[in-house]
């Protein structure tokens, strides 16, 4: 593309340079992947500042560069070089526009589903996909375990990935003939403004409890970052929300979409009843608009019951066929590490991702309910690096008052010393619980 044409979708203080001879081939923020015409978007990291590779890219080829600090280190080597400098206020917005623009704004020519809240993105993103695949209709995913372009599936590394990925992982379910495209939507991706000129027909919210708060600082700026999805809604647009959560009525104050409650609530829109689970599943009704569904699930626990319906009210509302949305809920196959249930020698193992208090509490509370025989339980589990602190005493204390016994491990320390992560864990531990 053109980068003169390309920069009609970017809001820049400043251009200088020869735009109108200049190709644009791709568009990087990471030095590393700059190719011959590439634009290079020097963005201010968490560790590293990429106005410091701005060099780099030029020397690999970049043609143009979008930064937001006017050094006057690389200014004149700019200037020598004949690349075309854009100036902004906010290199992550304009990396969002240009991303946006770039890929022939692909949300647009899609469905694009948004689900974020602390627990139960992945799950109800694979759900729907199930659904939807029940129904016929090719669907794109994007989380934390991988990304599908219909059927193809291809490695993850963010839950949400950085704008100029983002929008060529949407360009290629576009290709591809997807309909819908479902993504998880985390607090960072928010906040960072990976998701900015992104177009969502619906977006989910599942609950919420503190968590990243190494990054967000407070809790109120955590819920203001899952507020940013629901602000963006248009009023033409669906917001499928649960309103056992108490923090449901903050989160959607400011939202034009059309709004829809789930959960057991006597006043939900899709209320939840009868609750049953064991091993091999989980079943219950939905009843909606005086009608009842009888919805049964592999998927196992009463969080999974939340799950499902928040996939249900979401396919009902796009108008598939109730029988294709049972039949899809009742397909989706187990999701790795969500509640998984392995069987060996008699034993059964539950491999579940609780990285938050909540979460771990809820997955422990249904092992025991599930515990008729009294067997014992044994938790391993471990907290990473790099990441809030304050939740690990508090996942101590859960972890032992359910649990026979905690075997205390490392959790991906990153540049943290897994033993002192470790005697955080144990400070929210009573003295007379340890060994």
């Amino acid at each position: 593309m053109r980068l003169a044409e390309l920069l009609k979708g970017v809001k820049s203080l400043q251009v200088t340079g020869d735009l109108l001879n200049k190709e644009v081939t791709s568009i990087e923020y990471d030095s590393r992947n700059v190719k011959e015409n590439s634009l290079f978007v020097a963005i201010k990291g968490f560790n590293v500042d990429g106005h410091l590779f701005i060099q780099d890219a030029i020397d690999k080829g970049a043609v143009a560069v979008i930064h937001e600090n006017n050094n006057s280190a690389y200014e004149k080597l700019i200037e020598n070089r004949r690349i075309v400098k854009i100036l902004v206020n906010d290199s992550r917005t304009a990396l969002a526009q240009v991303s946006n623009f770039f890929y022939s704004q692909p949300s647009r020519n899609l469905n694009l589903i948004g689900i974020t809240g602390t627990n139960g993105k992945t799950t109800i993103s694979y759900i729907i996909k199930s659904i939807m695949q029940e129904a016929g209709i090719k669907t794109g995913l994007l989380g934390t375990i991988s990304n599908y372009v219909g059927d193809a599936q291809t490695e993850s590394k963010l839950t949400t990935p950085e704008a100029n990925n983002l929008n060529y992982l949407l360009f290629q379910m576009v290709n591809n003939d997807c309909k819908y495209a479902v993504m998880e939507v985390s607090s960072h991706a928010l906040a960072l403004k990976r998701v900015s000129n992104l177009f969502f027909s619906s977006a989910i919210f599942t609950n919420i409890t503190p968590e990243h708060l190494d990054f967000h600082e407070d809790f109120q700026s955590y819920i203001n970052a899952k507020k940013i999805l629901f602000d963006s809604l248009t009023d033409d647009a669906n917001a499928v929300y649960n309103s056992d959560d108490e923090h449901s009525t903050e989160i959607l104050k400011d939202c034009a979409a059309n709004k829809y409650s789930y959960g057991k609530r006597a006043d939900a829109d899709f209320r939840i009843n009868n609750i049953e689970y064991d091993l091999s599943g989980t079943t219950f009704t939905i009843n909606h608009n005086e009608k009842s569904y009888n919805i049964e699930t592999s998927l196992v626990g009463g969080f999974n019951a939340y799950n499902a319906t928040a996939a249900f009210a979401l396919c009902k509302l796009y108008g598939i066929v109730e029988n294709q949305i049972i039949s899809g809920i009742k397909n989706t196959k187990q999701i790795p590490g969500r509640f998984e249930v392995i069987n060996e020698e008699n034993r059964n193992v539950i491999v579940d991702y609780s990285h938050t208090p909540d979460s771990l509490q809820k997955s422990l509370e249904a092992i025991r309910s599930l515990n008729k025989e009294g067997s014992q339980v044994i938790t391993v589990f471990g907290c990473g690096g790099n990441r809030d602190k304050t939740k690990r005493p508090e996942m101590g204390r859960i972890a032992t008052e359910l649990s026979d016994e905690v075997i205390i491990t490392s959790d991906n320390p990153r540049n943290e010393d897994p033993f002192e992560i470790i005697e955080d864990i144990k400070s929210g531990i009573e003295k007379k619980t340890l060994k």
